[in-house]
């Protein structure tokens, strides 16, 4: 079988095609950076109208390099949400018309499913049940994923998402856009944990979440050294990584209880701060320690992407899912809401 994915849900407009019996078969991805860096952040009028004129030509491109054309795809498969609703718009309409054209069936994909399920497509992949932590610049979630489909929330943030603290502290930095990767980078010129940042909610019991505390400390931190003359580069990097490390910690603390609580022995991490090399790499070994698994997607499938998506689409055609009746938008939409497939 195969399934042309589409993904639009924010700044990247991705395409790709699965295969059920070779894996992906072509992956292109266009990103916006350049359009919203001007704005430090991404304008999301401006988002969709790129979306529009940047998909066709791409989906275009997608079957060239994978040799087909769109009459034999036997699906099409879309981000219906949550996302900027204008983004997730357009890629809907496409996908709806282009099922339309070709006489397949179109599937509205649940875009933190296909974050769930990207470390799927690896050839070391895990199986179920399993705990995912799902980073990225609008969601840090637990998720109890007992069986495809079958996901149970058991943390979330109150407030701030990582990804999103993440570029507001490199906007306190006066660091480029985008700032997440940006202020990874200048922690990297760091090797200590300076200024010994709060640790957000730690000493609570649950598995939730919460990070604007933690900006705010930053914020503060800043003001003080600025006032001083004491906010050089170097400072900035050691600023940088103590951020770092208490986000990390963080993730790395409520991942360990998230497991101890649901008695699980394998971790999925997936998102675009799932790409975070010290938070692979402190997960990595404090897993390693109580005999746990960890799992990723490789980083080009951390951020958005149309292979987790056609991948996504591809599982839920399996289990029988219908067709969309029409297009399907959804700026919210709760995980724990689908189908078990």
């Amino acid at each position: 079988m195969l399934v042309l994915g589409i993904e639009t849900s924010c700044d990247e407009t991705g395409v790709a095609i699965y295969d059920t019996e070779q894996g992906i078969r072509a992956h292109c991805l266009y990103s916006q950076i350049e359009l919203h860096a001007p704005y430090g952040g991404v304008v999301p009028e401006l988002a969709s109208r790129d979306h529009i004129r940047k998909l066709l030509p791409l989906v275009d491109q997608t079957l060239a390099e994978a040799g087909i054309v769109g009459a034999q795809l036997d699906a099409v498969a879309y981000t219906a949400g949550p996302g900027l609703i204008g983004a997730v718009l357009v890629g809907g309409t496409v996908a709806t018309g282009l099922a339309m054209a070709w006489g397949i069936p179109a599937i509205p994909v649940h875009h933190m499913e296909a974050h769930l399920l990207a470390p799927m497509l690896e050839d070391q992949s895990p199986g179920f049940p399993f705990v995912a932590l799902l980073v990225s610049g609008g969601h840090t979630l637990l998720v109890d994923v007992a069986a495809p489909g079958d996901y149970t929330l058991i943390g979330e943030s109150l407030d701030d998402a990582a990804g999103e603290a993440f570029d507001k502290t490199a906007k306190l930095l006066s660091l480029p856009y985008p700032g997440g990767p940006a202020l990874a980078a200048l922690a990297e010129q760091s090797s200590i944990d300076k200024f010994n940042l709060p640790r957000p909610m730690l000493k609570k019991p649950g598995l939730d979440f919460s990070f604007s505390g933690l900006k705010t400390a930053v914020m503060l931190k800043v003001r003080e050294l600025e006032s001083a003359g004491a906010l050089d580069e170097s400072t900035k990097a050691d600023l940088a990584n103590s951020f770092q490390c208490a986000v990390v910690e963080t993730l790395v603390a409520k991942s360990i209880r998230a497991l101890k609580h649901t008695g699980y022995k394998t971790l999925v991490v997936a998102g675009g701060v799932g790409a975070n090399k010290k938070l692979r790499a402190d997960l990595s070994a404090e897993l390693a320690k109580r005999s746990c698994r960890v799992f990723y997607p490789r980083p080009e499938y951390c951020t958005d992407n149309g292979a987790m998506v056609a991948f996504a689409g591809a599982q839920r055609i399996g289990s029988g899912q219908p067709a969309a009746a029409g297009v399907v938008a959804n700026a919210r939409w709760a995980l724990d809401q689908l189908p078990v497939i």
